[in-house]
């Protein structure tokens, strides 16, 4: 059922890792911070969110898998936002490309 959050987890290790790369940084820094980033926002979202959610659909379970998605979806969210404030914080003379 975290199939999602599997896979997203490691693009968000290779997004990281070649956006430093291309910028000059450390891309070892760079993965930690993004994956602490969607870690941090799984995990919060799971315990806050998701608990009260899933007890509405106890026995459908279409929409169970599919609710259980939105702590990835979230967490993804928070990857792009953290990447983007580390792109925010280079030096102004490094090579900018936010995309």
């Amino acid at each position: 059922m975290l199939f999602l959050a599997k896979a997203a987890g490691i693009a968000v290790i290779v997004w990281f890792y070649m956006t430093a790369k291309k910028h000059g940084q450390s891309p070892i820094k760079w993965v930690i911070i993004g994956l602490m980033g969607y870690w941090i926002a799984w995990w919060a979202i799971k315990l806050t969110i998701l608990a009260p959610i899933v007890g509405l659909f106890g026995k459908n379970f279409t929409m169970v898998f599919i609710v259980t998605q939105i702590p990835a979806l979230c967490a993804m969210a928070a990857a792009y936002l953290v990447r983007k404030k580390l792109l925010a914080d280079l030096p102004p003379n490094s090579e900018q490309n936010l995309k």
